[in-house]
């Protein structure tokens, strides 16, 4: 994994050979990798489990109602979430064990601007930060171009049809302003893809990605849908359209100056799901240290403990001691469709 993060990094590094400004926060990026790695495996000599990657909830609260949405589906508290001074204080523990990337999640995560003044004092670390972009202002913006560590990541369905169904009315003409707003600043953002069944062929056409980089874009993820409220199921991308995008993204690879990411696809030259920190690990907004963003169970609270103790969890541990049992779905989400068998852990720890 630390030579795929290097791989990357360097990959990353061709992208960005026309904006000067990335390539010197891409090399940083790089020099802080190494040292992170090596810190990495010390721990591992002591037992202890850090993954290079950290997602973090920092806010349940939304200015959307998306369909299907996994965190609302989730009905997580409000009043729990933790303060700006735990947040930091976390995130800044993740830096110095050698986390890599803190992946910015919620709800909305600009419903709480206050986290740029916490990414802004670790430049080290790499900040994708997922949002559904109608929170990204004329002083975000300014922000942005002062933190190049920081990579939004704009939720999108495809084109106008799709993304106002599942987001709203107007949110794609919204949108397409950002991107230039965006774009003009000379901002690296990149944009994620909830893939389902009906918007397959949309966010896997080679006209849309070449309208998209044409618009700014020069990363993407492609998401595939996890059915987390009943009913959905039939979103969820089909055995054959999973099989075509993995030969999809290779294309892209190959012939666009642009960066894909496809999850849970990517995991499979891992040896399969990489939640419970054989990968990464996921913090809520209230402060539980869970395997997964689509599993939330946990034995362990930040409130409580330090990160470097909440990843001694006997829970993350049974969880990598057994995951042979985690292999991937036709629901798009190994832990997602055994999560019986993951809540049956914390009965008996």
């Amino acid at each position: 994994m630390n030579k795929t993060i290097q791989a990357f990094l360097k990959e990353t590094l061709w992208v960005m050979y026309r904006n000067p400004s990335m390539v010197k926060t891409v090399l940083q990026a790089i020099r802080f990798q190494k040292k992170a790695a090596r810190k990495r495996e010390e721990y591992q000599k002591q037992g202890l489990q850090v993954p290079p990657y950290m997602i973090i909830s920092i806010t349940n609260q939304c200015n959307l109602r998306c369909q299907g949405c996994y965190a609302r589906a989730q009905h997580r508290p409000v009043e729990r979430e933790m303060g700006h001074d735990q947040l930091r204080s976390v995130i800044a523990e993740a830096k110095d064990l050698g986390i890599s990337f803190v992946f910015l999640a919620g709800g909305e995560p600009l419903i709480r601007p206050d986290i740029l003044d916490i990414t802004n004092a670790l430049p080290e670390v790499i900040f994708p930060l997922f949002t559904n972009g109608l929170l990204i202002t004329d002083e975000t913006i300014a922000r942005l171009r002062e933190q190049k560590n920081v990579i939004p990541i704009i939720s999108l369905e495809g084109y106008e049809t799709e993304t106002d169904g599942r987001r709203g009315s107007g949110v794609y003409s919204h949108l397409r302003g950002t991107f230039e707003k965006l774009r003009i600043s000379g901002i690296f953002f990149g944009l994620s893809f909830t893939v389902s069944r009906t918007n397959f062929d949309t966010v896997t056409n080679e006209i849309f990605i070449h309208q998209l980089m044409a618009s700014g874009c020069r990363l993407f993820f492609f998401v595939e849908y996890v059915p987390v409220k009943e009913g959905t199921a039939d979103r969820v991308i089909m055995d054959e359209q999973r099989s075509a995008l993995a030969g999809i993204l290779d294309s892209f690879r190959l012939r666009f100056p642009a960066l894909f990411i496809s999850f849970p696809a990517d995991e499979e030259a891992f040896g399969g799901c990489l939640s419970a920190g054989r990968g990464f690990i996921h913090i809520s907004a209230e402060g539980d240290l869970e395997p997964c963003p689509f599993a939330p169970y946990s034995d362990s609270n930040l409130k409580d403990l330090s990160l470097k103790e909440a990843l001694q969890s006997e829970l993350l541990s049974r969880i990598r001691q057994n995951h042979a049992e985690l292999t991937e779905t036709s629901g798009g989400c190994a832990l997602w469709e055994k999560r019986d068998w993951v809540e049956s852990f914390l009965k008996t720890i």
